[in-house]
């Protein structure tokens, strides 16, 4: 894989996106940043990241055996393929949070930005923002963060980390057609955060309401069992989970 380091950038994402549109490369890519200035975070939120202490990137894949009905299962690779790269660290409670964030317990240590490439109404691509909280000791603000290094108490070399994050995304994608569908997502519904237990959630107009998660519909939506034997489907705009 063809990798790019740079010292600091607005946007791995920003940068590698116009770096496709320039070249049109139809290998995978990456772009590793010591600093960004306006890092992604899921629905236009930003990633707040201490320069040289965290390992931030983006890659592009390729695809050609996905649908854009299927997109989904490209969230489900991904986050999975960085769950079995951090799961060699031997991190305590490792889980995936709907949609992909990365938990140790009730602690996020890695966030995720998916942005599809269409090219003549089909996917032709997928830039992947990746932020790992690596060595980083404090996070202003943000109680619900935390790094490897306070978690595992020790240093984490970062090179050796994008190497696994990386070899995991090149497999997971290798697989990534209609036949792999079902084990990817009962795979990634077995590590998914709070998966069959009860939970508060918070809807769109504020309320707070009791459920369980069981699981996840193949169009990315969380389905919840709440009382009274009713089972409903959320996208992320219209729940968050109050953990």
């Amino acid at each position: 894989m063809r990798i790019i380091k740079v010292d600091a950038i607005d946007s791995t994402n920003t940068f590698l996106k116009a770096l496709y549109k320039a070249e049109q490369f139809r290998v995978p890519v990456c772009v590793v940043a010591k600093k960004q200035f306006v890092g992604k975070g899921q629905m236009g939120t930003r990633w707040s990241s201490n320069s040289g202490e965290n390992l931030t990137f983006s890659v592009f894949i390729p695809i050609q055996e996905v649908t854009l009905q299927d997109q989904f299962f490209i969230s489900m690779a991904v986050s999975y393929a960085v769950h079995t790269a951090l799961h060699s660290y031997q991190i305590p409670g490792l889980m995936i949070k709907w949609p992909n964030d990365i938990m140790s317990d009730k602690q996020k240590i890695c966030g995720i930005l998916i942005e599809n490439i269409i090219t003549d109404g089909r996917l032709a691509g997928v830039v992947i923002g990746i932020g790992i909280n690596c060595n980083q000791m404090e996070f202003r603000d943000l109680p619900r963060a935390a790094s490897l290094q306070q978690i595992l108490g020790r240093h984490v070399v970062m090179d050796e980390l994008l190497s696994l994050v990386l070899d995991a995304l090149l497999d997971q994608f290798s697989k990534l057609n209609p036949a792999y569908y079902e084990t990817l997502k009962i795979a990634y519904e077995y590590v998914l955060f709070r998966n069959d237990k009860p939970s508060t959630f918070k809807n769109k107009e504020g309320a707070l309401f009791a459920g369980i998660i069981k699981g996840v519909s193949v169009s990315g939506k969380l389905q919840v069992w709440l009382e009274d034997d009713i089972h409903e489907e959320f996208n992320l705009k219209e729940i968050e989970l109050m953990y």
